[in-house]
């Protein structure tokens, strides 16, 4: 374990999941609302920016600040995909042989650690069809379903499927509402208004990572012993 007996988590990831800057807002990456369910025993690291993919937390050296910082016991989340699939972000693209090397680098990395890494599908992106289902638009998913095939000891998440669930039965006017949808006018940092159906607002960042602290709670993974114990206040009496 880190210093301090400090548990770290690590957050490996692309704009979904990222801090943003104060310009950025209402968008939020999941990863900000996440960071407060944990107790005071619990350091939460986010890495995550914006556009990045798994090419380019590398070369930034990203993961090596990961690499370096880790220790036994600390968990690292690990969620890319948005970037790494579009062949016109030439930048970021990676072919799905190096996305899948770059992926089992990253789980190998964690392992030789000593540490747990729990891999993730990539969020979806709002898209409906006519009929008011959601369309899947991340090729790159079922790779990262490979990539946990073949590590059967690695925690998945198959993010992908329970976004897309969740955000369909909501239907397209609620889901709106979770997703950067502004009017003109509305937020000085959007004076034209937005439409963004890949980014999150605070409400929507804050019901996704919800959906990431029930999946761990449903397989009683080990860390949710860190989750931050409720106030007595805010307990019925």
């Amino acid at each position: 374990m880190s210093d301090s007996a400090t548990l770290q988590i690590f957050m490996a990831g692309d704009s979904t999941m990222a801090i943003k800057d104060p310009s950025d807002y209402p968008e939020t990456g999941w990863g900000v609302p996440f960071a407060n369910f944990f107790d005071n025993s619990v350091k939460v690291i986010n890495l995550a920016r914006n556009g990045r993919s798994t090419k380019t937390f590398i070369s930034e050296g990203r993961w090596q600040t990961v690499t370096d910082n880790i220790h036994a016991d600390d968990y690292v989340f690990i969620q890319f995909g948005h970037n790494d699939e579009v062949p016109s972000k030439v930048d970021r693209y990676t072919t799905p042989d190096e996305y899948k090397a770059n992926l089992n680098r990253f789980i190998k990395d964690v392992e030789t650690a000593g540490a747990h890494a729990i891999l993730m599908t990539p969020v979806v992106r709002r898209k409906f069809d006519e009929s008011d289902h959601l369309v899947s638009t991340h090729p790159y998913a079922q790779l990262v379903r490979e990539v946990a095939a073949e590590h059967p000891e690695v925690t998945f998440i198959d993010m992908e499927k329970i976004t897309h669930d969740y955000f369909e039965n909501l239907g397209p006017k609620d889901s709106s509402l979770r997703f950067m949808h502004l009017q003109p006018g509305v937020h000085p940092n959007y004076p034209d208004g937005r439409t963004d159906n890949t980014h999150y607002t605070e409400f929507g960042a804050r019901e996704v990572a919800q959906l990431v602290l029930t999946e761990l709670r449903k397989i009683n993974y080990p860390l949710i012993t860190h989750i931050r114990a409720a106030d007595p206040k805010h307990l019925k009496k």
